[in-house]
């Protein structure tokens, strides 16, 4: 890494690479395997990696100092398929390591005796695509040491604590001299998970003892953050003669990336949620998750579950068609409901498919050319990890309340969610309460995912709400100034899929949905209609607007994004080239609220943030099965 062309330009005040690290060089969420910066010798994963860093006084100094930096590589051959990649002899990503990260497996009852007993089969090997979260606010932190030894980070990051965890250990230092600072952010969608300016900037600032802001460009955005995760699956699933499902048997591959991130979760997830919104008595299930050097894959909103109900339903559509069952009695007979359990063996309660599907049957009858798809969801992350929130309530003055809490706002209300339960609690006035999301709280929380933002910090401001009621009956905002209300919601209660357990209890809750897809003669999408279990509606205008948004992205998941790669290299770094839709091209959107109000939640609250787009793209290569016969096997699909 040859740095001294680039030193010499007016304005450089500093190039960094991975010798300058005083910490850990890997970090990551789950597996500590991503480096920071690769050093000389050492082997790039991917082609988001991170060789050097240019400090100077301006951005367009510092860009031009970065073209101006040489380095020598020495070319190796990437491995990029996954399947491949799982191989006996395949070159392995990570020295050391195997390509296989993980694998969720397990099965519930007899497929093999169900097999033999069934009527009816459809089957087949489907496949999806990567794409790009495409976000509007690209990532960015500010980096400010205080000059004793101690550093605060203006983040946009998805978990500020999980963020500061990280930057101690590329730092060295102890998380209590590490500030991490919320600056809501411009969309997330699972995308800010992952640090990516982070630890750059925090480290350039660190060492400098200078402020520091990093912002990436579009290009090195698409470049380096994490994906939504290309699967491809084997499944194979049957009914009996009346048109109950029997069995299914499932065989998945997904590919991670060069840096596992979250990947190994989202196959969980796939792999949990398996069955879709159906109740299937037999259950074979294999998920795995593996390294490539193509960019990571990591969270992205519906988290695995849209991959897999995509396959699912478009089986379920084959098998109606074989059978002679109308699909939407099909679905409603097969639909979860109360007692009946989920691919893992999880029995349910507050299930609100059916009451969707019920909410949809009048357009369904009307329209011609239609495809219809169920989905579920989970709140919280479960799986036996533990799910919980903190909240601090601070009465600053008669004119002044602050919440304290640690979850990412990012667009989708979580702050506003936080002030209206607040208030319908106690009465306050709104105007006067503001949020705060700041390490310095002290209420370690983790990711801003899972659906469960509303559900915990909604729990944990009731919780913390309780003194505070008894104390406003008796004294006035004036005399209760100074002090503070926590309040904390815990589970600590969920199993792991595949675990031996009798009673197994993957997730605290669900959210439960149904989609029609309806398109004219020409075979264009001409409404999609949403018909979505919230538990409470506790917001009409955010939840109508989290499901139109929702749908808009697994319209275009459906039908026109990609991102593809062709030996490691993207073939487009452009946003233009994801295949988003824009706003002409979007179909109308009609949203229907449904109520099935659960224990844990809220007032009966139930996640809503991926459930919206879960089944989205099934609905819709549904009605393009129905409109001209032919299967699509891959997406996004084509006309």
């Amino acid at each position: 890494i040859d740095t001294s062309v680039a030193l010499a330009l007016e304005g450089v005040i500093k190039i960094f690479t991975a010798d300058d690290i005083p910490g850990e060089i890997k970090t990551g969420l789950i597996f500590e395997d991503w480096p920071l910066m690769i050093r000389e010798s050492d082997v790039t994963h991917y082609i988001g990696d991170v060789i050097a860093g240019v400090v100077a006084e301006t951005k367009e100094i510092a860009r031009n100092a970065a073209q101006l930096i040489a380095v020598d590589y020495e070319i190796l051959n990437p491995v990029t398929d996954p399947k491949e990649a799982i191989q006996t002899g395949s070159p392995s990503v990570h020295t050391n390591l195997s390509n296989l990260l993980e694998t969720c497996s397990f099965s519930r009852g007899s497929v093999e005796q169900a097999e033999d007993n069934s009527k009816y089969f459809a089957e087949g090997s489907f496949k999806t695509q990567r794409i790009e979260h495409a976000f509007l606010e690209t990532e960015a932190a500010v980096a400010l040491p205080d000059g004793k030894e101690k550093i605060t980070l203006y983040s946009q990051g998805q978990g500020i604590y999980v963020d500061r965890k990280q930057i101690a250990s590329i730092l060295g230092i102890g998380e209590e001299d590490i500030r991490v600072i919320l600056v809501p952010n411009g969309g997330g969608f699972g995308g800010k998970e992952d640090i990516t300016v982070q630890g750059h900037a925090s480290l350039f600032a660190w060492l400098l003892k200078k402020p520091v802001k990093l912002a990436l460009s579009r290009e090195e955005s698409i470049r380096m953050h994490p994906k939504r995760h290309p699967i491809s699956m084997d499944i194979k699933i049957g009914s009996d003669a009346t048109g109950l499902l029997t069995f299914i048997k499932l065989r998945a591959i997904g590919d991670t990336g060069a840096y596992a991130s979250v990947g190994n979760k989202v196959l969980e997830r796939l792999a949990g949620h398996a069955t879709g919104g159906y109740y299937i008595p037999n259950v074979d299930v294999d998920a795995k998750t593996v390294y490539t050097n193509n960019i990571p894959s990591g969270a992205m909103r519906g988290f695995g579950v849209p991959q897999i109900v995509f396959a699912l339903e478009c089986c379920i559509e084959e098998l109606c068609k074989k059978g002679g069952f109308d699909p939407w009695q099909f679905r409603f007979n097969n639909a979860l409901a109360d007692g009946l359990a989920t691919a893992t063996g999880q029995p349910l309660e507050a299930t609100g498919i059916r009451e969707c599907l019920l909410a949809l049957k009048d357009e369904y009858e009307k329209a011609e050319v239609k495809g219809l798809a169920t989905g579920i969801k989970n709140c919280g992350v479960g799986n036996a990890m533990i799910d919980e929130a903190t909240v601090n309530i601070l009465i600053k003055s008669q004119e002044k309340i602050i919440i304290q809490h640690g979850w990412t706002e990012m667009g989708q209300g979580v702050h506003n969610m936080a002030i209206q339960t607040l208030c319908n609690e106690t009465g306050l006035d709104p105007a006067i309460i503001d949020v705060e999301v700041d390490s310095s709280a002290g209420i370690k929380t983790g990711m801003t995912t899972s659906s469960r933002a509303t559900m915990l910090v909604g729990n944990a401001i009731i919780a913390a709400s309780r003194q505070l009621i008894e104390d406003l009956a008796n004294s006035n905002l004036r005399e209760l100034a100074g002090r503070t209300y926590k309040g904390t919601w815990l589970c600590d209660w969920t199993t792991k899929p595949g675990d031996d357990e009798k009673e197994p209890y993957t997730h605290f809750a669900y959210g439960y949905a149904a989609q029609l897809c309806i398109l004219d003669n020409e075979g264009n999408i001409t409404k999609i209609v949403a018909a979505h279990d919230a538990g409470k509606i506790m917001n009409p205008m955010l939840f109508e607007g989290q499901i139109e948004g929702a749908v808009h992205m697994g319209t275009g998941y459906a039908i026109s994004e990609d991102l593809p790669m062709k030996d490691g290299i993207l073939v487009s770094e452009k946003l233009k080239d994801c295949g988003v839709l824009r706003i002409h091209q979007t179909p109308e959107i009609e949203v229907i609220g449904i109520e099935v109000k659960d224990k844990h939640g809220p007032y009966g609250a139930k996640g809503i943030g991926e459930i919206g787009l879960v089944p989205t793209a099934a609905a819709i290569a549904c009605a393009y099965y129905n409109f001209d016969g032919k299967m699509r096997y891959q997406l996004p699909i084509t006309r």
